[in-house]
């Protein structure tokens, strides 16, 4: 049976998920794709762990504990290297001002031959083009549903299942962090600080929510997209934003008197002057199928030519989805060999 070699670089909360969820599926590679699926090696910024026969899961418990300063020198490239893995699945944090180290992971892998999945957004914010230009160059993938809405099928609905078509625009309620602020703020009347603070004690926000809640992560999303399913050229400066933080109790009584509902909506359009791309808050009015698309949950609504308008909803909102949309490319991976 052929062995497939799986990395993770950056261990954090979607790292875990990912190793965890890749040994309880290993029966499933065996059944599905006669592979035998294992991973061999894990790392972040300090230090990594490595077995060519594959990672125990105490191993990993143990490293997921262990502290590292960094005080010795750690190459995370070069970790990459030894493990001589057929995939790379890049968790770490998303740098979008530079791409950070996952930029460089990236790169590296693609340029040794490994599949690359990518998971945070700072490398594909920063040079999806060249990332993708290098993954076709060497005759290997650049899977990144992880990094755009995860859970929400919205690259390959893009990619695949709307193929020969002409996508004239795409809208969606691409973060479900802003989407629950908003929905608590609706419902429950709240200030848009008390619901920041709920969805911090949920664990739904980041202590610092900044990366959400002003529109970062819907334009990250917006910029991957655009590039990758449009062939644009967009940087994530091109992309004009909003944030959840202009919300008013007083506009929040306006919209329930006047039956509307405010959105976080991320869009792209063709337009006669060219493709248009932008982060927007909006007060959708009842017909719109935003408007009961809730709490942490995501939509996507894409207009096309020949195929009409096509609307998903759903997908969940957290490191176990982000986890499983990056397994989900790899087995579309697994499915070409």
């Amino acid at each position: 049976m052929k062995q497939w070699k799986v990395v993770i670089t950056g261990y954090g909360s979607v790292g875990k998920q990912v190793a965890r969820l890749l040994m309880l599926r290993q029966d499933h590679y065996r059944k599905q794709y006669g592979m035998e699926v294992i991973l061999v090696g894990t790392a972040r910024s300090t230090h990594g762990v490595y077995d060519e026969k594959g990672l125990q899961p105490s191993v990993l418990e143990a490293f997921a504990a262990e502290k590292k300063t960094g005080d010795m020198p750690f190459s995370g490239s070069d970790f990459i290297r030894s493990c001589q893995a057929d995939v790379l699945i890049e968790t770490g944090p998303s740098q979008f001002e530079t791409g950070g180290p996952g930029l460089a992971y990236i790169r590296h892998a693609l340029e040794t031959g490994m599949h690359a999945i990518a998971v945070s957004k700072g490398a594909l914010v920063v040079d999806y083009a060249g990332l993708s230009a290098l993954a076709k160059q060497h005759g290997v993938s650049l899977k990144i549903s992880g990094a755009t809405a995860a859970a929400l099928p919205t690259i390959d609905l893009l990619q695949y299942n709307l193929a020969g078509c002409e996508i004239q625009a795409v809208e969606g309620v691409f973060t479900g962090t802003t989407n629950f602020v908003l929905t608590s703020m609706m419902d429950e009347g709240i200030s848009c600080e008390e619901a920041i603070a709920r969805a911090q004690q949920l664990g739904i926000a980041e202590p610092d929510p900044s990366f959400d809640v002003d529109g970062w992560d819907t334009a990250c999303k917006v910029t991957i997209l655009a590039n990758a399913a449009f062939g644009a050229q967009l940087t994530l400066s091109d992309i004009a934003k909003s944030s959840v933080r202009e919300v008013t109790r007083e506009q929040i009584q306006l919209w329930q008197q006047s039956g509307k509902t405010p959105k976080l909506i991320g869009s792209i359009r063709r337009t006669p002057e060219g493709l248009r791309a932008s982060v927007e808050l909006l007060a959708v009015d009842s017909a719109h199928p935003f408007a009961n698309v809730k709490g942490t949950t995501k939509a996507i609504r894409v207009e096309t030519d020949v195929m009409g308008d096509l609307l998903v909803i759903g997908g969940k909102s957290d490191p176990v989805a982000a986890a499983a949309a990056a397994l989900k490319d790899l087995e579309h991976i697994l499915s070409l060999q």
